[in-house]
């Protein structure tokens, strides 16, 4: 059996050792990380600003995009940093916050996604019970229990991980801190109640994606029934983008979480960590802005009303 030492630092997975293919990875990081920086704040700020926005739909979508900017914070800047100063390495108790977090923004962020898809099923099976169910209580409500719950889950996940003793390796083979990578420095059988945390984690969110499927199977069979062509049409462009969100996320995740991680390389590695934790939160904002009108309209006013503001003080001065 392997010695037990005491772990002080991990040392994270490189982009690359050359300099000029590290300042290239800060490049590309940095712009994934402004372009989502700018259309959640976008969001966040169109549907706190606009009245017409504060209905259930975009309250629980700029709670979203509250926990995609937080996911993409923890992971994305550290990266960047190691790759400006040429150095690979985290602290032990900056990788036990960094999991910490990630995991709260996940879990509470596919509890958001949930709740949203309950949301669009009142609102279209039905909709003469939506004011009464979707009331703004409920939804503080279940906005609140989302959080607190990614919170809960995350402070066990954590615990369980770092309570096992570690054999001397410390090489994580990702460019941030992930609880696969990190149980396999467990040593001996310590790991095997963490393996099951993770187990029932992944049963509990696929009995989640089983409800979002009959869900979403009974909200089309409604749309189906709308008479009108723009009715239908207005229904689908409402469901369609988040049905996609849904998919990216768990598919991604899952990926990361299920595949043997002694068997993957390295590559493999970097490009499922970015698919599942930098593409959902800079898609999600396209995805949900696009194609919807009354976020488009927001911006729109707003942008439109700073300017008129900012010419009128120039006016004014001058």
């Amino acid at each position: 059996m392997s010695n037990q030492t005491t772990v002080t630092e991990f040392l994270l997975l490189g982009f690359s050792d050359i300099q000029e293919l590290q300042i290239l990875h800060f490049v590309v990081f940095l712009l994934l990380y402004l372009i989502s920086l700018l259309g959640n704040l976008l969001i966040i700020t169109a549907i706190a600003l606009d009245h017409h926005l504060h209905i259930p739909m975009y309250f629980f979508l700029m709670n979203l995009s509250i926990l995609d900017l937080g996911s993409i914070s923890v992971t994305i800047p550290k990266s960047m940093a190691n790759s400006l100063m040429n150095t690979r390495s985290i602290s032990y108790s900056g990788c036990v916050t960094q999991i910490f977090l990630v995991v709260v923004f996940v879990s509470a962020g596919f509890a958001i996604l949930t709740v949203m898809v309950y949301d669009r099923y009142v609102a279209i099976c039905q909709p003469l019970h939506y004011e009464i169910v979707m009331n703004r209580r409920a939804c503080v409500q279940m906005a609140a229990s989302a959080w607190i719950s990614g919170i809960l889950y995350s402070a066990l996940h954590t615990r369980n991980t770092f309570a096992m003793s570690f054999c001397g390796e410390n090489m994580v083979d990702q460019f941030f801190c992930e609880i696969p990578q990190i149980l396999k420095f467990a040593c001996s059988d310590s790991y095997r109640f963490e393996v099951g945390f993770l187990i029932f984690s992944m049963c509990l969110a696929s009995s989640c994606f089983v409800s979002v499927i009959v869900s979403y199977v009974q909200i089309f069979k409604a749309v189906l029934r709308i008479p009108s062509k723009q009715g239908r049409h207005k229904a689908f462009s409402t469901c369609l983008p988040h049905l996609f969100v849904v998919l990216l996320f768990l598919c991604t995740s899952a990926f990361a979480y299920l595949k043997p991680t002694s068997s993957s390389t390295s590559v493999l590695n970097l490009i499922v960590a970015v698919l599942y934790s930098v593409l959902p939160p800079m898609m999600n904002p396209i995805i949900y802005s696009m194609r919807n009108k009354e976020i488009k309209d927001a911006l729109s006013k707003w942008i439109g009303w700073r300017l008129f503001t900012k010419n009128k003080m120039s006016i004014f001065l001058l």
